[in-house]
């Protein structure tokens, strides 16, 4: 089987001459329980970035666990086969790719959400291609329950995420996901399926977090759940100077649970009409106006909103909202008048990107190249950061959500594979372009290139960054990334994955051969 696989690899001339492998018997060469397709493998080849097409050898959909360990294992026995675990295929710079790889359907694996009770808590049993989606509706819906941190879209599959951090407006609180798993189950780069937690292989749980996949591929995870709400008051404060938007956020991130709100974010936008970049992004229902007038003439190129969300019950009196509302509100320098609030259900308040995206699929853009950058940084430069990145290179959008919002170090765990700033506040950026106009090939270059200006800017004043969700072409780049985590991440690659067969798309490790 694997010698059919890898002719393949000879140059089309030569390959032209041969009969095509037959699909079925390479599935009976595995014993796979689900199906390979070596023909329509053009899915497989793309992801939502739109900025890479790699073609693998096949498309693998498996049913369980025990397919994985099959496919890792004839990789292994093979001199260059590489496996890529793809999700959703959310990815923006390919690493859910393999180059005439075997890249795994992890959609199909049987879904499994489980809600399950143990030792006074509650958390939720699901397969690591299920979609966070699927998980809200199923814990809402069926129990009440919900997990305690989210991603801002949850068209994501759990073992995606899981393999990055996963960050949201919860995560002040909560930490990321990865700090919300208690138990996995993998598969590693070895071909061995190991159940794993914080006591339990606990070298692989710490390092599968966070590791980019490099690791192990997840198969299941175990996630805590709290009591859903059932309401949220929705809000966006708007702010003219960074010094008072970053020091209302920093404060809201840092008050104890019962004196902050549930949710935290916040964004940069254009200070003028674009209906895309500018006021009208900021409102939150149709009838609401954006009061330009309000806008200090003082103001710079770009203006600053931090949103908010408090969960409540629908038992609750509207009046102690308000007034649980107002006394949080009291304590902060917004713009009087620019002040947008919506009350929504709590599953409807998740699901709010899921809106964008069937607009986005509607209007094409979903569809076109998204060339965005996510980025982490520290307290220490965000200020230099706004004045040299959104006031400069980006004071005119990026066609779509310039997110920033401040993160707890406290909340995440140093022994995951995640590396983040130095000091205890650093905040997300993330600019996440959707401008059709930004689908045309000379215009998405100079999108890349205008990353890379951040990146080289980030670099040249000397900022404490890390990339989220990173991308590198060469060694030297992904040592500066990890810094002095390299060896640990060097370590855990030869311990796990020695041969280097697992997600070669994020080109951190060269295929081994065998020993």
């Amino acid at each position: 089987m694997i010698a059919c696989l890898e002719q393949r690899f000879l140059p089309d001339s030569e390959a032209e001459t041969r009969a095509d492998d037959d699909v079925s018997s390479l599935c009976k060469a595995l014993e796979l329980n689900g199906s390979i397709d070596c023909g329509s493998v053009g899915v497989a080849s793309k992801d939502f970035g739109g900025l890479y097409a790699v073609k693998p050898l096949a498309f693998i959909r498996p049913s369980g666990a025990d397919d994985l360990v099959r496919v890792v294992s004839a990789a292994a026995r093979s001199s260059n086969l590489t496996v890529a675990a793809r999700g959703n295929g959310h990815s923006i710079n390919g690493q859910a790719m393999a180059d005439r790889g075997l890249v795994i359907d992890m959609r199909t694996m049987e879904e499994r959400i489980e809600v399950v009770s143990c030792g006074g808590a509650d958390y939720v049993d699901v397969s690591g291609g299920a979609l966070w989606e699927d998980v809200l509706k199923r814990c809402v819906l069926g129990f009440g329950l919900a997990p305690r941190s989210w991603t801002d879209y949850l068209g994501l599959t759990v073992g995606g995420t899981l393999s990055n951090a996963g960050i949201s407006g919860q995560a002040f609180r909560y930490g990321p996901q990865t700090s919300n798993v208690t138990e996995m189950e993998v598969v590693t780069g070895e071909a061995e399926t190991l159940v794993c937690s914080e006591t339990q292989n606990p070298e692989i749980f710490f390092a599968i977090l966070g590791g980019l996949g490099q690791f192990g591929i997840i198969t299941r995870a175990r996630v805590l759940l709290q009591p859903a709400p059932d309401m949220v008051r929705w809000m966006r404060l708007v702010y003219a100077e960074f010094d008072a938007f970053s020091r209302d956020a920093e404060f809201l991130v840092t008050r104890p649970e019962g004196d902050s709100f549930d949710y935290v974010e916040g964004f940069v936008f254009v200070n003028s009409s674009d209906p895309v970049n500018g006021w009208p992004s900021v409102p939150l229902t149709p009838e609401q106006r954006f009061n330009s007038g309000r806008v200090p003439r003082t103001a710079g190129s770009v203006l600053y909103c931090i949103e908010v969300a408090l969960h409540y019950k629908s038992s609750d009196h509207a009046s102690t909202v308000d007034m649980a509302v107002s006394r949080m509100l009291g304590r902060l320098g917004f713009i009087e008048g620019l002040e947008f609030h919506v009350d929504v259900g709590y599953m409807e308040f998740l699901l709010r990107v899921k809106r964008v995206e069937e607009d986005a699929r509607a209007n094409g853009i979903w569809d076109a190249p998204h060339p965005w950058l996510n980025l982490l940084v520290s307290k220490r430069d965000i200020a230099d950061f706004d004045r040299t990145v959104f006031k400069k290179i980006l004071r005119d959008g990026v066609g779509g959500p310039m997110l920033v919002y401040p993160l707890l170090r406290s909340k995440w765990d140093d022994r995951t594979s995640v590396v983040i700033p130095e000091g205890e506040i650093f905040y997300l950026v993330a600019l996440l372009r959707f401008d059709p106009a930004y689908s045309k090939d000379s215009v998405v270059e100079k999108m890349v290139a205008q990353n890379q200006e951040i990146i080289q800017c980030c670099m040249k004043n000397g900022f404490d960054f890390k990339l989220y969700l990173p991308h590198y072409q060469s060694e030297e780049g992904w040592k500066r990334h990890f810094g002095n985590r390299w060896t640990r991440f060097v370590e855990r690659k030869a311990r796990f994955d020695p041969m280097a067969i697992l997600a070669p798309g994020q080109k951190i490790f060269s295929r081994s051969r065998q020993p």
